[in-house]
């Protein structure tokens, strides 16, 4: 490792040979002035070129003049510029959208697939997303990404993910380098994500550059909009269950600009009339009322302090709501008798981010990134139940309430350093800290009774429980000749809670071979150390999920993945990648057989254990991203096991999702200026389950009685021993725009399931008579969803 730093930090201080001049400058949307993340800046003629970083500054050497640089990003119109330099030379490019049907399209690429040293990363068009059809008609990122290769769902319609047999806390989100600890809203049926403020998304499952760090199975890094700095625009759209609003416009014209977007949910609203129809109809002495909805709310200011100096603050907050609240009362004058009772129950938990940075061009090669974020998630549930009684002039008054809470709060301090010494070399350095503070479960009792009295908290674990995470790397995106390309680096981290101090240091490497002009050979190595844990408990559907921190009896996750692959472009136009991965993981955490999180009898640590866990498979992608017809086919072979000392007698079980075989099927069609075409196909092997019982029989009346009562206990044999049936689906979608003078209007027609399949949601067994009157036990499947229409209308000024 310390001869690795020490190539490291020579490739930086060696001396390299300097380009004569040096063209530097931002890359910008000609048409909203916000910057290109990943646009491609090549030295006409030869493969000599950068590319734009995350906030869009480029630097490009050059060593002979006249020279003609030729600009180009996806779905843009190219922008070539001759220069006769006689010094470095520094200008701000934009690029126009190109016309879908224009010859010039595809030259627009960014860095072929086969070109760029880093492997099992997917960077999907935002547009591309909100064309694909959706449940209920809310585009949702996060289901998109669960079409792609090596990346799998939960359960029906579900926004969790599962990347490479990693569970859910193994993944890193950052919504514009902000974590996200839970992204889920209603249950998981959608996202917290607005598609309508996003920029940029990309996908990392495996070969991690040096400065990602503290998560085991992959990055998901989304960037929000900075704002439009030339006008004012606004979208908006009304659909079935929710809608939504965006704004953006700039402050001062290509200065500062902002952008705010918002949506609701309205089910609970539309529910409220059919709820009060039901119960006036058939149980005038009840009434009840239910709330369920969720918000988010992202904002979002840039300003151009000048030539060299950028700040942004940008802000997401979202809450999920849920509570069923039942009054009934009945009374009766002639026997001088009343009562009355209540019950309250609900839930609700919700994110804040934010993040202040700073961005410094400290010259034409050395380009800097001061980050300051917080994030705060919070759980909460409750419920309560009160009655009162009269008996003549007798009352007696009885209250029952329960609560929990539980979360994790962040602060971090982030600087990083783009470094660009020659047109061979893109190196990046950095260093953050992070001050976690873990909520790890609180409960609350109330009882007030005749013969009680009881209010009390208890504590589950210690809260709250404060740590401080570490990090510095550094990484060379290093082009050794024409055909050799290396991503070299080193990831270091540390972790200190409550006097125990964890380190780390971590590799990680990625190369590619040129085989030909359009093929390349890649392979790639990452260490991952994850010191943060989330408690699942697979028994609920609800966002009961708890984070827990690394601890002196809980240590951190640790996880070593290798894959290689070959990467091809083919008729310009499509990209496929084939990939093959191998990973390894240890101290993973999952609760014991029996216990669950509202135990107020046992720590946290007292109900978990560690294991391993190894994930294997191949992957095919093929995709193409501009022109008329768009989409992918993405093909998944994997599998994933666990293993746990004590869980399922020791022995290796497959995961819960654990799924043989993945495919699916992504379609976006242009018909004409009026008309447009999504579909999606998706396909899977059925998740695993435990599924298991005995019966006995006993006598129903006493031990010396002849006549017995057949009773069943449940027996769980091997983890995991039973496969659901495959699950596939086909949604459709279309779209009709029509131009308006204020811009454009939009109707979007959709059916989720369109063939109505019964895909399982979970199993339960039933007991059922046969045809000769006899009990027999019967294995039920539960379905979630059948085939769902939806209709939605959005407008977008321009």
């Amino acid at each position: 490792m310390k001869n690795l730093l020490s190539i490291l930090l020579l490739v930086i201080t060696c001396p390299v040979v300097i380009a004569q001049y040096t063209i530097s400058g931002y890359l910008k949307d000609g048409d909203t002035g916000e910057s290109m993340i990943g646009a491609t800046v090549v030295i006409e003629g030869t493969s000599t070129g950068t590319v734009s970083n995350v906030y869009g500054f480029f630097s490009l050497q050059i060593d002979t003049s006249p020279v003609t640089v030729v600009y180009s990003f996806v779905g843009y119109s190219p922008v070539k510029k001759t220069y006769n330099l006689s010094g470095d030379y520094r200008e701000d490019i934009e690029l126009q959208p190109a016309l879908l049907d224009a010859v010039e399209v595809k030259a627009t690429k960014s860095e072929k697939i086969q070109e760029q040293t880093q492997m099992s990363t997917i960077d999907i068009p935002i547009e591309q997303i909100k064309k694909l059809p959706a449940i209920l008609g809310e585009v949702d990122v996060i289901k998109a990404l669960q079409l792609l290769p090596g990346v799998q769902s939960g359960s029906e319609a579900s926004s969790g993910m599962y990347v490479r047999g990693g569970g859910p806390d193994q993944n890193l989100i950052l919504l514009d380098g902000t974590p996200v600890y839970n992204a889920s809203h209603l249950f998981g049926f959608f996202s917290v994500f607005n598609a309508d403020a996003i920029k940029k998304v990309e996908l990392v499952k495996g070969g991690y550059p040096a400065r990602y760090g503290g998560r085991l199975s992959s990055v998901l890094d989304i960037r929000l909009k900075d704002g439009n700095m030339k006008k004012f625009k606004a979208s908006g759209n009304l659909g079935i269950i929710s809608s939504k609003l965006t704004v953006e416009a700039p402050i001062i014209k290509n200065k500062a600009s902002f952008i705010l977007s918002g949506r609701r949910t309205y089910v609970d609203a539309l529910y409220r009339p059919i709820m009060a129809y039901q119960q006036g109809r058939f149980d005038p002495s009840t009434k009840s009322s239910l709330i369920l909805y969720f918000y988010d709310f992202n904002a979002k200011l840039n300003w151009k302090i000048g030539n060299k100096d950028r700040l942004y603050y940008s802000a997401y907050t979202g809450e999920d709501k849920f509570a069923f609240n039942e009054r009934y009362s009945f009374s009766s004058q002639a026997d001088q008798e009343s009562y009355k009772s209540r019950f309250e129950s609900g839930l609700d938990w919700g994110n804040i981010t934010s993040a202040f940075r700073w961005n410094r061009e400290w010259n034409k090669k050395l380009f800097s990134n001061l980050t300051l974020t917080y994030s705060d998630y919070e759980f909460n549930i409750g419920l309560s139940e009160s009655s009162t009684s009269t008996i003549k002039d007798t009352i007696n008054s009885d209250f029952l309430a329960f609560g929990y809470r539980s979360g994790i709060q962040d602060y971090a301090l982030n600087y990083d350093f783009d470094f660009i010494p020659s047109n061979n070399h893109f190196i990046k350095f950095g260093a953050s800290t992070i001050r976690h503070m873990f909520n790890t479960g609180a409960l609350a009792f109330t009882i007030q009774e005749s013969w009680v009295n009881l209010d009390t908290t208890i504590e589950i674990g210690r809260d709250p429980l404060l740590a401080h995470e570490y990090a510095a790397y550094i990484e060379d995106d290093w082009k050794i000749n024409a055909l050799m390309k290396v991503n070299i680096g080193v990831h270091a981290s540390a972790f200190n809670v409550n006097g125990k101090l964890y380190k780390s240091v971590q590799p990680r490497f990625a190369g590619r071979v040129l085989l030909t002009e359009k093929m390349s050979l890649k392979a790639s190595y990452a260490m991952m150390q994850q010191y943060i844990h989330l408690l699942t408990n697979s028994n609920i559907g609800l966002p009961t999920d708890l984070w827990v921190p690394s601890t002196q009896n809980t240590e951190p996750e640790i996880s070593h993945q290798v894959a290689f692959g070959l990467a091809r472009t083919f008729k310009e136009d499509y990209e496929i990648s084939l990939e093959t991965y191998y990973k390894e993981m240890q101290n993973v955490i999952a609760y014991t057989d029996g216990a669950n999180f509202i135990d107020p009898s046992k720590t946290w640590e007292d109900k978990i254990e560690a294991g391993k866990g190894w994930a294997y498979g191949a992957e095919l992608f093929v995709q193409k991203k501009v022109g008329k017809l768009t989409g992918w086919i993405g093909y998944t072979l994997a599998w994933t096991n666990r293993r746990f000392p004590t869980i399922n007698f020791g022995r290796i079980f497959p995961y819960k999702y654990d799924r043989r075989h993945d495919a699916s099927v992504v379609v976006n069609y242009k018909l004409n200026d009026l008309w447009s075409f999504a579909g999606t196909w998706v396909y899977g092997t059925g998740n695993a389950a435990t599924l298991g019982f005995f019966t006995y029989n006993m006598p129903l009346e006493s031990f010396y009685s002849d006549r017995f009562r057949q009773n069943e206990i449940n027996h769980f044999g091997n983890r995991n021993n039973f496969r659901m049936e495959p699950y596939h689906r086909l949604d459709l979608g279309f779209t009709r725009t029509k131009k308006r003078k204020w811009g454009r209007s939009q109707w979007n027609f959709g059916a989720y399931n369109v063939y109505n399949r019964a895909n399982p949601f979970y199993y339960r067994f039933t007991t059922e008579l046969d045809s000769r009157g006899r009990e027999q036990r019967l294995l039920k499947r539960v379905s979630l969803f059948p085939i769902i229409p939806s209709v939605s209308w959005s407008f977008f000024i321009e």
